[in-house]
């Protein structure tokens, strides 16, 4: 963004960006060994207890013989973008410059396949790092219609794979996703109302309001991502996909009477009345 060799001076430059000329030099470290041992720690027990906040999970940790502190815990909380899933006071607080979409969903009847479709971002740990999984998932049928591997939270990432989902899939009356700031960035909101959609977001640490996404990433870990110390994006993103496309096809669930996601899917899809 920055350019050494332009008239401008780096701090007018960063002036005109709207950040701090300290911001230009700052090279990111990188996460130590140790902290990747607790985020990975830390990942398993918020899927287990949602509701633990930092304080509940620096708790824990201490009981396990893991000295860390709750501010050091919330730091790699955020880091993972992991947050306590209960009801808290406030829930309208807006993301400073974005505007927050109410929940559409409360008392709808949802039992048809392109009629809501949800997106969430996971944290995905490797043997050395983490990524990002950001997923569009069927919320009737279960069938995830599209997914990325990234290695940052950026809003890019988001549209891409929304995008991806609306090229493979057709669009959905209703697009819920939660107060991320990937999805509360105008250029999200705009690919969603560009196809005609409306736009629905989850209660601020609502976690009744998009359960089964968290149910979704409960299977993609214990069933895939735990079992493997990834060493590479690359690696991290192939094994994903196929465990993903494997539970589209052949992962039978119960609320849907024994289907596969991919069998619901079909059989929830509305069907297109011919002209006579």
């Amino acid at each position: 963004m920055m350019d050494s060799t332009h008239a401008l001076s780096i701090s007018r430059q960063a002036q005109l960006a709207g950040i701090s000329r300290g911001s230009v030099y700052y090279v990111p470290k990188s996460v130590s060994a140790a902290d990747l041992v607790l985020m990975r720690r830390l990942d398993a027990l918020h899927l287990e207890h949602p509701f633990m906040g930092a304080r509940m999970l620096r708790d824990q940790l201490n009981r396990e013989g893991c000295t860390v502190g709750r501010k050091h815990v919330g730091t790699l909380m955020a880091r993972m973008g992991m947050e306590a899933l209960y009801r808290k006071p406030g829930t309208s607080k807006k993301h400073p410059g974005h505007d927050v979409y109410p929940y559409l969903l409360r008392g709808l009847t949802i039992n048809r396949a392109n009629q809501v479709w949800a997106l969430d971002t996971t944290y995905i740990p490797m043997a050395k790092g983490f990524v990002y999984l950001t997923a569009v998932v069927d919320w009737a049928s279960r069938k995830v219609l599209a997914e990325k591997v990234a290695i940052t939270l950026e809003t890019c990432h988001a549209v891409d794979v929304l995008q991806e989902a609306f090229t493979r899939h057709g669009k959905p009356e209703i697009v819920n996703t939660d107060q991320g700031s990937q999805f509360s960035a105008q250029e999200f909101v705009h690919a969603v109302k560009e196809q005609g959609c409306k736009l629905s977001m989850d209660g601020r640490g609502a976690w009744r309001d998009n359960v089964f996404v968290e149910r979704l990433w409960k299977s993609v870990k214990y069933e895939r991502v735990y079992l493997y110390a990834y060493d590479s994006v690359a690696e991290a993103r192939t094994s994903i996909t196929q465990y993903l496309d494997w539970y589209n096809q052949s992962r039978p669930h119960s609320s849907l009477g024994k289907q596969t996601p991919d069998e619901a899917y079909a059989v929830m899809l509305p069907t297109v009345k011919l002209a006579a």
